[in-house]
């Protein structure tokens, strides 16, 4: 998985590149106040249709541009072929978590990869908390005579699963009806940008049972899940004692 891993994290940082390009066209043309190209960059045939470099009189200028569209179309062969190449080796190395995955509303085909790839496997957490802790999807609350004084550890765990928990939550709230509902009941509450938060904490959760069990993801059952209810107390609790009963009552 370490090497998978890692090849994944060089597409990301060729993705990365990718957008420093596009953005670098879009200095450019308000640079010279040019009028707005009109049409997403990220798309071969948009580039293609714009003339991008003849938009410009300068011939630097020109020359610039023709450089950054020529690397974006290189990049974008590269970061392609890497992605099929990932693909066709998921579905050998473990098949039924990538498409239990790929159930979740907005986890695509790269986003799965990246979530199975950073969690590597799921049975080394024994219980949800240490699982969301790694994602750093809880807060490590400093205390000190039983008072909290603040959090701390806002770097410990794994940034790139933190990423793609947060990447699925907005693409969830692209893609289903459900989540932007409840999204809008939550936000009277706690507000817009914890709402994410708490989302992505929730796909979590709800990720890590879905791998353990394993089974796939229930929409509805995830729309109206609610904290299951407190044990109840055990028989064999003995009564406290007569005196204990009388301390409590007199206070």
């Amino acid at each position: 998985m370490r090497e998978t891993r890692d090849l994944l994290r060089r597409r990301m940082y060729l993705v990365h590149k990718r957008a420093e390009l596009i953005t670098h066209l879009e200095i450019l043309n308000a640079q010279n106040n040019l009028p707005p190209f009109g049409k997403k960059l990220g798309y071969a045939a948009n580039r293609a249709a714009l003339n991008i470099a003849e938009r410009f009189t300068d011939p630097s200028v020109q020359r610039s541009a023709t450089l950054d569209v020529a690397l974006i179309d290189k990049l974008d062969e590269l970061i392609a072929e890497v992605e099929r190449h990932r693909t066709r080796t998921a579905k050998v190395d473990d098949v039924q978590t990538y498409h239990r995955l790929r159930t979740v509303p907005g986890v695509g085909p790269i986003l799965a990869l990246v979530l199975l790839d950073e969690m590597h496997q799921v049975e080394r957490f024994d219980r949800v908390g240490p699982f969301l802790s790694y994602a750093r999807r809880v807060r490590c609350a400093h205390a000190s005579a039983g008072q909290k004084i603040g959090t701390g550890g806002k770097k410990i765990g794994n940034a790139h699963l933190r990423w793609a928990n947060a990447c699925a939550a907005c693409l969830c709230l692209r893609g289903s009806e459900r989540a932007r509902q409840w999204k809008q009941k939550q936000e009277k509450q706690h507000g817009a940008a914890k709402v994410l938060g708490i989302l992505a904490a929730r796909l979590a959760r709800a990720v890590y049972h879905l791998l353990r069990k394993p089974e796939a993801f229930d929409e509805e059952r995830f729309g109206n899940g609610q904290a299951p209810p407190a044990p109840a107390a055990s028989p064999t609790t003995k009564p406290a004692a007569r005196g204990t009963r009388a301390r409590r009552a007199a206070r």
